[in-house]
């Protein structure tokens, strides 16, 4: 079972979930998975299809925004936006650790303009460093 860390009220962070992690997450009051985690990243791991049919069958909604090792792009910025302007409750993203997905949803927040410094101590509470786009945190901030 992975550990669910709160990064607003409405995003949780994981690592790699299980298919019994699905109902958990229904039980906390997650209404949207994110997957952030390339299929094939590691074969013994649920892949997304798995997953996404747990979700469905769980009654929540699933969106799949890989992130691989070319890093992020702002098209992921705005897929994640935009999931969570159109999930009317709590979102729990995850990938390998949950650094990715915490990262993902810093530059998101950064976008819609939340204070870099609020976005970092968020994601430190819940045990995240933002450092490797602390960067493109402050310049998605700023526009």
């Amino acid at each position: 079972m992975s550990a669910f860390r709160k990064l607003s009220e409405t995003m949780l962070a994981s690592p790699q979930i299980d298919l019994a992690d699905v109902a958990a997450a229904k039980a906390a009051g997650v209404t949207l998975i994110i997957n952030n985690r390339p299929d094939g990243e590691d074969l013994s791991a649920p892949q997304g299809d798995a997953i996404a049919a747990a979700a469905a069958a769980a009654g929540l909604a699933y969106v799949a925004i890989p992130i691989g090792h070319a890093g992020f792009s702002e098209p992921q910025v705005d897929a994640l936006n935009a999931a969570l302007e159109a999930n009317p409750g709590v979102a729990l993203g995850y990938c390998r650790s949950g650094t990715r997905s915490t990262l993902l949803w810093a530059l998101a927040q950064a976008k819609r303009g939340m204070a870099p410094d609020a976005i970092a101590a968020a994601a430190a509470q819940a045990g995240y460093d933002i450092s490797p786009v602390r960067p493109m945190v402050d310049m998605l901030a700023a526009r």
